[in-house]
């Protein structure tokens, strides 16, 4: 490993960072160690699924915000060299030999991006020849530093976290796992079996789930809510899903969404305000609509029987009209986790959006 040396003006990290793991972070924290400046530029041609440019460059910014954060595709390319005047050149792919790669790339900083490093860090080989070509094309020596070349310190590649991510989500920084993370949402009127459906669920797939918080709100006002009210309930309940979807495994299963706050704006008060139409946008992996055909209990929190029959309608024709596909959950507890359980692993299977 060449010796990490401080003094270097700019360091330069280079990937495709598909997913960013944890042996990329180790990567650019050993650069930020040493140099004043960082700059990681990440692209792959063709993209992976789920590791498209604005999400690796979501990764960057929210693991490494110093740094400067340079992911690109052939878009971003063809914007840079029309901005410095310069004649774009298509992105070499994945498979073409290092010497076609390490040309291109040469010409990306020295063109497209203007950037001119000092030092470059990686784990691999190709750091060697990389700098000695960048070093004879700028006149000063650009140091390679190789570190942890047998990765030892993160024994993983992006290609293993790739084909499953969940078993290598300890490679993964929650911020970066999260985004593999598939969210469930299971709607249905009152008295229709949603929030145990929800907790079942969970527990057989043993990860998350979010209740749903307009049920606590409702308590601490004695059940007398306000429009305000329901616009904190749609706010908070995304943002519990947020704050938990780093801690999910695989899925996170969610008791409700703001389109059934939506729905009680409509309802309670005659009206839906743009926030919460807004709210009532975010899409989800996978919606259930749990069928009524179970028996009505009255909590004390519910409104009359018959409003059950009023609200699954409304749900039914909304999420027609908006075109959100979704699959009805019927039977008992145990039916509707079995009707489920094919839908949810073919989930876990699939690629991130």
């Amino acid at each position: 490993m060449t010796a990490l040396a401080p003094g270097h003006r700019l360091g330069l990290v280079v990937g495709k960072f598909s997913p960013l793991h944890r042996g990329h972070e180790h990567l650019i924290a050993q650069a930020l160690a040493v140099c004043e400046q960082v700059a990681v530029v990440g692209y792959s041609q063709p993209e992976f699924p789920g590791c498209v440019r604005q999400q690796r460059e979501a990764w960057v910014a929210r693991r490494f915000p110093q740094v400067i954060n340079l992911q690109v595709d052939d878009d971003t390319v063809r914007a840079h060299c029309a901005m410095r005047g310069i004649a774009w050149r298509s992105m070499p792919p994945n498979t073409a030999p290092d010497a076609v790669q390490q040309e291109w790339f040469a010409w990306l900083l020295d063109g497209p991006l203007a950037l001119r490093p000092d030092a470059m860090f990686a784990s691999e080989a190709y750091v060697f020849p990389t700098c000695e070509r960048l070093s004879r094309l700028w006149g000063y020596v650009v140091t390679p530093v190789c570190v942890d070349p047998q990765r030892r310190t993160h024994p993983v590649s992006a290609t293993q976290i790739r084909r499953d991510p969940h078993a290598h989500r300890e490679h993964l920084h929650p911020e970066v796992y999260r985004s593999f993370v598939r969210r469930v949402v299971l709607l249905g009127g009152e008295s229709s079996g949603k929030t145990t459906l929800t907790q079942a669920l969970a527990e057989a797939f043993q990860t998350s789930w979010v209740p749903e918080y307009g049920r606590e709100r409702w308590v601490e006002r004695d059940g007398q809510l306000t429009l305000q009210d329901l616009l904190d309930i749609g706010r908070i309940q995304v943002e519990r899903e947020e704050a938990l979807l780093p801690q999910a495994r695989g899925l996170l299963f969610c008791d409700t969404s703001p389109l059934t706050t939506l729905g009680y704006a409509g309802w309670m008060f005659g009206t839906q305000p743009e926030a919460l139409q807004a709210l009532a946008q975010r899409p989800y992996d996978l919606v259930v609509l749990c069928d009524a055909g179970i028996d009505f209990v009255q909590d004390g929190t519910r409104q009359p029987a018959g409003f059950r029959a009023r609200q699954q309608a409304w749900y039914g024709q909304e999420l027609s009209r908006r075109g959100v596909p979704w699959v009805a959950a019927r039977g008992s507890v145990a039916q509707r986790v079995a009707q489920l359980r094919p839908l949810l692993h073919a989930l876990l299977g699939a690629e991130p959006s």
